[in-house]
């Protein structure tokens, strides 16, 4: 792919990303969420094939047009919404894509890095996973402390543990070197000790 194409298909992804009614920091919220996950690709992996590129700009494509509360707000909804929002957003990047001009095989494989549907074991899905969790860990880890006052430690600490069983040894690396604040700061070291 020639760096023409892909700038043109990271633009068409990013004009999506412009719908989001959510700001962050003065902007869409899932373009500023496509910028961490792309920070994050390019410290996990030395040379990111364009589909992992292109996919890390669209792992939360136009997650807002499912709207959570259209399941029932409980694990089972929880995860049925999950997979929606996946398989809308294969089939939207696609989409977007071959509209900018992107072959089909392309298309597939960053749709299926986006559904996390790439087989076990693939190491792109692997730091996408990565370049996700970490985001969780470094930007949306204390607002998220701060939304569920009521949550116990224990609680935390499981939540820290299911993020850092999915992550790579080298993403776990990374994701001790983010600075906290002490009490999440403890919470990590808790979760992930023995890890």
């Amino acid at each position: 792919m020639n760096d023409e194409l892909r700038e043109r298909a990271a633009r068409a992804i990013d004009e999506a990303h412009r719908g989001d009614p959510a700001p962050a920091q003065g902007r869409a919220g899932e373009l500023d969420y496509a910028d961490r996950v792309s920070r994050w690709i390019a410290r996990l992996v030395a040379a990111p094939s364009d589909a992992l590129v292109l996919a890390a700009r669209a792992q939360h494509l136009e997650r807002w047009v499912i709207r959570r509360d259209a399941y029932p707000m409980d694990r089972t909804g929880y995860f049925k919404w999950r997979k929606a929002v996946q398989e809308r957003q294969r089939r939207r990047v696609i989409e977007i894509l071959r509209d900018a001009g992107c072959d089909d095989a392309l298309g597939a494989r960053v749709g299926a890095l986006v559904a996390k549907a790439s087989p076990r074991g693939d190491a792109e899905g692997q730091a996408l996973e990565d370049a996700a969790c970490l985001v969780f860990i470094e930007s949306e880890l204390a607002p998220f402390a701060d939304e569920h006052p009521d949550y116990t430690r224990e609680k935390f600490v499981d939540i820290l543990q299911k993020t850092w069983v999915k992550m790579s040894p080298h993403a776990q690396a990374l994701g001790r070197e983010i600075p906290q604040p002490p009490p999440l700061a403890d919470l990590i070291a808790e979760a992930t000790r023995g890890s």
